[in-house]
């Protein structure tokens, strides 16, 4: 009588479109010394936003300016063109 238990996948907003999404579909981004770094492993103890893994919500969200007051940092355009670099790539 064993149920098989399904593993929950959680879930979080991108801040580019406001959706929510697997965390696994998604890229995090932390502040670190006031500076915006990509969390690979998504484990860093800092706070950290989320992005879809396309360059219209990163550009959507650095165009909005909205996260900066609630998290602490600014996107700045070498860590933006990484990430749009990094999506192109897997494309």
């Amino acid at each position: 009588m064993s149920k098989s238990v399904k593993a929950r996948i959680p879930q979080r907003m991108c801040i580019g479109c406001r959706q929510m999404k697997d965390k696994n579909q998604l890229v995090r981004v932390v502040c670190q010394d006031g500076v915006g770094v990509v969390d690979n492993n998504q484990k860093a103890q800092s706070r950290g936003v989320y992005f879809c893994k396309n360059s219209d919500c990163i550009r959507r969200a650095v165009k909005n300016k909205g996260f900066c007051k609630q998290y602490g940092f600014v996107l700045d355009e070498q860590l933006v063109q990484q990430l749009e670099s990094t999506f192109e790539s897997k494309d």
